[in-house]
Parts: C-alpha cells; structure tokens; sequence
C-alpha cells in the first residue's frame, strides 16, 4: 500500500515490485502459442494494470516532489534544472518517460507525435493503425509497457531525478 509515510525511494520500490508481478502475467504470455479468450483477457488485465502503475507512480513522484518548484508544470521544471546540471542523459529520460505517462493517460496528442517522430531505445511506441486495427487479442496502448524493462527503467530514472532533487 502506498501510503503518505513512506519516502518515495519506498513508494518507487513498492511500485516496482508490484509491476513486476504484472511483468511475469505478461511473460506467461509470450510463448506466442494462440491463446483463449480467457488468457487473452488475462494478458490485457495484466497490461492494463502494468500502464496504471507507471502512472501512479510517476503522478506521485511528480506530487511527492513538486515543492522543489514554486509553480507550473513540474516536468519542464525539472528538465531545465537537470539539463542546468549537465545531467543531459538524465533529463532525456525524465522528458521522455514524461511524454509516455502523457499518452498512457491521454492517447493520440502533442506527446504522442513527439515521441512518433523522436523514437526512443526506452520503450517502443505503437502506431495508432496497430493499436486500432491489431484484432481482439492485440497488446493494448500506444506504449508498449509489457516490453522487458519498461518499469524498470521508469523506476531507475525516477529514483535518479530524487536523489538529484535532494541533493541540489
């Protein structure tokens, strides 16, 4: 459970080991063997489940973290004042899983096309034609969460921009 008490460092911990539970629904189902209802459902569950817990997460770090900044939208802020720092890979990764949230929690809009037309080695982003087209049983989202690290990595970015954050 997630609670006020806990530092963020936990929160980040509790969150990750949570999503890996969902990760290995998600590997049980990549024998690429045809699959029921049943177990597509069970895939789509675990992948629903995986996208809402990288939202939490980052909406919580984010909140968890915002009084290093008077006002305005968090992200940009925290960007500029790594890319200040020279953490320019840091920053990258903070924009980036960012931009991914963004599309997890919005679909198809500004966040979505910059990540389109600026691909990323973090995680692959779907095109839009795949998602609505891809058939009952196709992987859900326009961010393909379920691939091996995916959390991980919003984890380990998340876990840096604190202590960044803290030690400034």
């Amino acid at each position: 459970m997630m609670g006020t008490s806990q530092s963020v460092p936990e929160l980040i911990a509790a969150a990750q080991a949570n999503a890996k539970i969902f990760e290995d629904q998600i590997l049980k189902h990549a024998d690429g063997q045809d699959e029921s209802d049943a177990q597509a459902q069970d895939l789509n569950a675990a992948i629903v489940a995986l996208e809402l817990a990288a939202v939490d997460t980052f909406t919580l770090f984010e909140s968890r973290m915002q009084h290093h900044f008077k006002r305005g939208p968090f992200s940009r802020k925290l960007r500029a004042l790594l890319l200040g720092a020279g953490r320019t890979d840091l920053a990258d990764r903070i924009h980036t899983y960012y931009l991914a949230i963004n599309v997890l929690k919005h679909g198809t809009g500004a966040s979505y096309r910059e990540l389109r037309d600026a691909p990323t080695a973090l995680f692959r982003v779907r095109p839009v034609e795949s998602v609505a087209s891809g058939g009952e049983h196709a992987p859900l989202g326009l961010i393909d969460v379920s691939a091996p690290g995916f959390f991980d990595g919003l984890a380990t970015t998340l876990l840096e921009a604190h202590q960044f954050l803290e030690n400034k």
